[in-house]
C-alpha cells in the first residue's frame, strides 16, 4: 500500500513568483509533496489566482486591527483544516509570533533574499550595493522565533557586477529562489533534511554551513 502524499502550505502576500515555482515542481512530480492550501495575508495577492489556476485551495486571511498573537491563532486554526506536514513562507510579510512558530518547529522553511546571515529583513538588493559586496543570493532557512536567523539550509550565489541595480539583483537572485526553494521543501518532506539540537542533519550529517548553488553565467 502506497503512502499517501506529504503536505505541504504555503504562506504569501503578494505575487507568488516562488509558489508558482513549488506548484510547477509538484505539478511536475519533483516535490515529492503536494501544495494542499494557500493562505495570503493580503485579498489582491497574485499568488491566489496562481493558487486557483493550479485548483489548490487559495485562502485570504486578512490581518488589520488584530494582535500578532490572535492573528496567528486564527491561521493555525485555518492551517490545521489541510492537516500541513510542512509550512513554507514564500514572500509572507508578516512577523510570526512564537507561539506559532513552535507549532511548526522542524517543519517551517522560509525563503530570503540575502546570503543570511547577512541583510536580514527589507531592501535586501539595495543595502547590498551601498555597501559594495562582491556576492548575493537568497537563503532557504528553517523559521525560527527570531526574524530571518533559523539555521540556513540552501543558498543561491551571485555575483554582483559593474552596472547592477536593485532591480536586475532582484530578477537574478529570483532566478535563484526558484531553484533553492523546492529542492529545500523536497528534501525536508522526502526525510532527508532535520533539524536536530539548532544544527541541521542533511542525509545523516550535521551541516557546518548551508548547501551553496552557484550562478550559472
Amino acid at each position: 500500500m502506497s503512502q499517501p502524499a506529504r503536505r505541504v502550505a504555503v504562506l504569501i502576500s503578494g505575487e507568488g513568483s516562488n509558489l508558482q515555482a513549488l506548484l510547477d515542481a509538484a505539478r511536475a512530480g519533483t516535490l515529492g509533496a503536494d501544495i494542499c492550501v494557500v493562505v495570503s495575508n493580503r485579498a489582491a495577492a497574485r499568488g491566489l489566482v496562481r493558487a486557483r489556476d493550479a485548483n489548490v485551495p487559495a485562502r485570504h486571511l486578512g490581518g488589520k486591527n488584530v494582535t500578532r498573537d490572535a492573528y496567528d491563532t486564527a491561521l493555525a486554526a485555518l492551517l490545521d483544516e489541510y492537516s500541513p506536514d510542512v509550512v513554507v513562507l514564500a514572500g509572507f510579510m508578516r512577523i510570526l509570533s512564537p507561539a506559532f512558530v513552535d507549532k511548526f518547529a522542524g517543519r517551517m522553511l522560509n525563503i530570503h533574499p540575502s546570503l543570511l546571515p547577512e541583510y536580514p529583513g527589507l531592501d535586501t538588493h539595495q543595502r547590498v550595493l551601498q555597501a559594495g559586496e562582491r556576492w548575493h543570493g537568497a537563503t532557504v532557512h528553517f523559521v525560527t522565533s527570531e526574524l530571518d536567523a533559523g539555521p540556513g539550509l540552501i543558498q543561491y550565489r551571485l555575483r554582483v557586477r559593474e552596472g547592477d541595480t536593485a532591480d536586475s539583483l532582484a530578477k537574478k537572485v529570483h532566478v535563484g529562489e526558484h531553484l533553492i526553494l523546492p529542492r529545500a521543501v523536497e528534501w525536508l518532506v522526502g526525510g532527508r533534511v532535520r533539524l536536530e539540537d539548532g544544527f541541521i542533519v542533511l542525509d545523516g550529517r550535521r551541516l557546518a554551513r548551508p548547501v551553496i548553488v552557484e550562478e550559472q553565467s
